[in-house]
């Protein structure tokens, strides 16, 4: 297989070139971008398999430029930011991103999840047969959810998600057990996190979000996906 591409956009120099530095040496391809307009053009002209993307940025933050690549695109997407508070994090994370970390971070938990969401992102699904309930279908070997037999547009989480519950329609996760799976981390203050990206699955796959047909609350207990 081809060498993976990340693509690590911060207006700091000395940042990018850090984590460069990192990232070849666990043998990824490396692009770079100062800001978001940047990496947007680089997302045209290159095959590109992650983005790092800094939120404060000039010219286009990475805010901004994570809801107009999600409008086209569903690679993974980390999060970087100077901010700690719970609200950049959920922000970000409800607009489209994948993961988010905290600067000033280590540069090994840097790696780990990059190579997390790669390998989430770039394995097929270990099921042949289709997962389904009531028209809402899991389609494993290309990576998509599908209701009435049209792909519904999914982030990467939002799929693991989605996946997680169709595969085991009818059982309750509780929400530790929902962000120990899909984060293959352990669950930390994930109560919000969860939330944030069940909302969103429920805009995208059900006629009535606030009465769902398909994602259930079990209060006091989880989720679930009706049979």
């Amino acid at each position: 297989m081809d060498k993976l591409t990340v693509l690590v956009t911060d207006d700091d120099q000395d940042i990018r070139d850090g984590i460069e530095i990192y990232l070849k040496n666990e043998g990824f391809n490396v692009l770079k971008a100062a800001n978001g307009l940047e990496a947007i053009d680089m997302l045209k002209q290159h095959e590109v398999h992650l983005i790092i993307l800094d939120i404060m940025m000039p010219k286009m933050d990475g805010i901004t430029a994570t809801f107009k690549i999600r409008e086209e695109r569903n690679i993974p997407i980390l999060m970087l930011s100077a901010k700690a508070e719970e609200t950049d994090k959920i922000h970000g994370l409800s607009i489209g991103a994948d993961d988010y970390l905290t600067k000033p971070f280590h540069p090994l938990e840097l790696m780990a999840r990059v190579k997390s969401q790669l390998r989430r992102y770039t394995e097929l699904g270990t099921y042949a047969r289709q997962e389904q309930t009531e028209g809402l279908t899991l389609h494993p070997e290309a990576k998509e959810v599908r209701l009435d037999g049209e792909p519904v547009k999914l982030t990467p989480i939002e799929y693991r998600i989605t996946e997680l519950l169709l595969k085991n329609a009818g059982r309750v996760f509780s929400i530790s057990e929902i962000y120990e799976l899909v984060w293959n981390e352990e669950a930390y203050n994930a109560e919000n996190i969860v939330a944030v990206h069940i909302r969103k699955i429920r805009e995208k796959i059900e006629a009535d979000p606030k009465n769902p047909r398909y994602l259930k609350v079990v209060w006091g207990l989880g989720y679930k996906i009706e049979k």
